[in-house]
């Protein structure tokens, strides 16, 4: 039997926020102030992110999904004709004002897994800063005992060393952490790492691509408690 859960660890985008309703408007917002009303420059931008300019959403396969803002930068460099730095900027200073759609409400359900006596964390490939921002702008960031982003020294996901990091940080060993996250990056890292894997639908990855890497797959985060019921059986 394996042992009992005592920490885990969130995604952030996809996971604690869902990541339709959050980045298509954050994308749609960037290209528009990155191309200035150049038609062909925004269609170039977003043909390297994979994002359908007409419908407004991401594609399943956008590499901006679970890559890093420096990586988008340096995908965007490709097209734009300016410094994968201030690219970055940007891309940072539009993420800190994305619309911020929680996948479920966060602070209940935090409260609810801090009473069942659990230490909880979140590792983004966002930055920390943004990350920060976005935990405390819906009121939830006091719930957590850790927030990295890629930019915390950690190195980013599908790396295990920023979960190994979260471990390591509230003392609980990676056989009882429980990584939760949308995508097959967050699912890698927590298999390397040694921690269980939780999938959820909340991001662009369906049950089928998360399934092979993931204990489990559900719905949301909301059904978190219910399946920490069933290992108790």
């Amino acid at each position: 039997m394996r042992p009992h859960p005592q920490a885990i660890l969130f995604d952030k985008d996809g996971t604690l926020f869902d990541f339709g309703a959050t980045w298509n408007v954050f994308a749609a917002r960037l290209l528009g102030r990155l191309s200035a009303g150049n038609v062909a420059l925004a269609q170039a931008a977003a043909d390297v992110l994979r994002y359908d300019l007409a419908d407004g959403v991401f594609l399943p396969d956008s590499p901006a999904i679970a890559g890093t803002n420096r990586e988008v930068a340096e995908l965007l460099a490709l097209v734009i004709p300016r410094a994968v730095e201030a690219l970055e900027a940007i891309i940072i200073d539009e993420a800190a004002r994305a619309p911020l759609v929680e996948t479920v409400p966060l602070g209940p359900l935090m409260d609810t897994l801090l009473l069942r006596g659990l230490r909880l964390g979140v590792m983004t490939n966002d930055t920390f800063d943004v990350a920060e921002a976005h935990l405390t702008g819906v009121g939830v960031r006091q719930r957590f005992d850790f927030v990295a982003g890629a930019d915390s020294g950690f190195g980013a996901k599908p790396a295990p060393e920023p979960l190994l990091a979260f471990a390591k940080a509230v003392g609980v060993v990676p056989e009882r952490v429980i990584m939760v996250g949308d995508s097959t990056h967050d699912l890698l890292a927590g298999a390397a790492a040694g921690m269980r894997c939780v999938g959820v639908l909340t991001g662009m990855a369906g049950p089928e691509v998360l399934g092979p890497h993931a204990e489990v797959v559900l719905e949301d985060i909301g059904a978190l408690p219910h399946w920490l019921d069933t290992l108790k059986h």
